[in-house]
């Protein structure tokens, strides 16, 4: 399993889960858009029995199994652009994105 987190993304998530008491950040992927797949964060309040669990520099992350053949090997960052601040992934397992970023495409093996 080899999901990365900048420091910019660790950061963020550090600051939000010590203001929440939540018990780490939820990464997964929901079926969406124009490409097929968007990604998700979430705060984690509880864990579940499909939930794998990882430790990434003081961040819990959880993925939940059906979706890590998705996203295993992304790094997410988090970037700030004047007003605009959001999560960013660089998936090597994604072979296309839509126009606008919103959703990507793997393939057909995942």
């Amino acid at each position: 399993m080899a999901i990365q987190l900048t420091e910019n993304a660790r950061a963020r998530m550090q600051t939000y889960l010590a203001k929440t008491g939540a018990v780490g950040v939820r990464f997964g992927v929901k079926r969406t858009g124009c490409s097929g797949y968007a990604y998700t964060v979430d705060v984690a309040d509880t864990t579940t029995d499909s939930d794998l669990a990882f430790d990434l520099d003081g961040v819990r992350v959880l993925i939940d199994r059906k979706w890590l053949p998705f996203i295993d090997g992304t790094e997410i960052d988090f970037q700030r652009e004047g007003l605009n601040a959001q999560f960013v992934f660089k998936n090597p397992n994604a072979t296309g994105e839509c126009g606008c970023g919103e959703s990507f495409t793997v393939a057909p093996a995942a």
